[in-house]
């Protein structure tokens, strides 16, 4: 039968393959079964429907960055949170909505766990609580899904040829929020520069985690530091 050529994982990696040309609403398995070239029902032995396919995607994902999603345990808590925070987002960028693919996803395997692992045993040796710990690292990664999920749908779309095109319009935008000039002159600062726009939000997370959450006492130099 066809279905013995298939196994989840080879599924997935077409799914996200076919992703950059589709988006996430086109893709159908109807449409990756088309890509490998078997008949639709034969990906019913493996998924159950397009939710179950969407948690083995986010998994294969998290399957080919784990080491990067690590960060750098050895560092200061701050560097290793940042360090990890933007090989998430690389991650996601790699494919056109692939922040909402990995959003709101089950993960099939413990592929994700030494990468959190490490994360909070970086927090945790730093200072912070068990829970803390667990707090920032939900809100540090929080805040990078959702800025990429924004940034996916504004920004230019992928691909080597830019059919994409530049993304939002400012200038339609601004012309719209003419009365509102402060809103209008926003844009520039939301929706272009994202890799800036990203690193200074991330830097603002990061200093808010260590001034709210960090034991008192754990650190005098700043959110990036180990405890003396």
């Amino acid at each position: 039968m066809a279905t013995t050529r298939l196994d989840r994982r080879r599924v997935a990696r077409v799914a996200l393959d076919l992703l950059n040309e589709t988006g996430l609403d086109g893709l159908t398995l109807r449409a990756i079964a088309k890509e490998l070239d078997v008949k639709a029902p034969a990906l019913y032995w493996h998924f159950k429907d397009k939710q179950a396919l969407l948690d083995e995607m986010a998994t294969e994902m998290v399957r080919g960055a784990a080491a990067d999603l690590a960060g750098t345990p050895d560092a200061d808590w701050g560097t290793s949170v940042t360090t990890a925070m933007r090989a998430l987002r690389r991650m996601l960028l790699r494919y056109r909505d692939g922040a909402k693919v990995y959003s709101g996803t089950y993960f099939t395997d413990t592929s994700y766990a030494a990468p959190v692992e490490a994360q909070l045993r970086c927090l945790t040796e730093a200072g912070f609580t068990p829970g803390a710990a667990a707090r920032a690292l939900l809100t540090a990664t929080s805040y990078t899904i959702g800025y990429v999920i924004e940034e996916q749908a504004t920004g230019p779309r992928p691909g080597a040829d830019g059919a994409g095109g530049e993304g939002y319009d400012l200038a339609a935008r601004a012309e719209r929020l003419k009365d509102y000039p402060l809103a209008a002159a926003a844009g520039e600062e939301m929706f272009r520069g994202y890799e800036d726009g990203f690193e200074a939000g991330l830097a603002a997370v990061v200093a808010g985690v260590g001034a709210t959450l960090l034991r008192p006492g754990a650190t005098s130099s700043g959110p990036g530091a180990r405890p003396a």
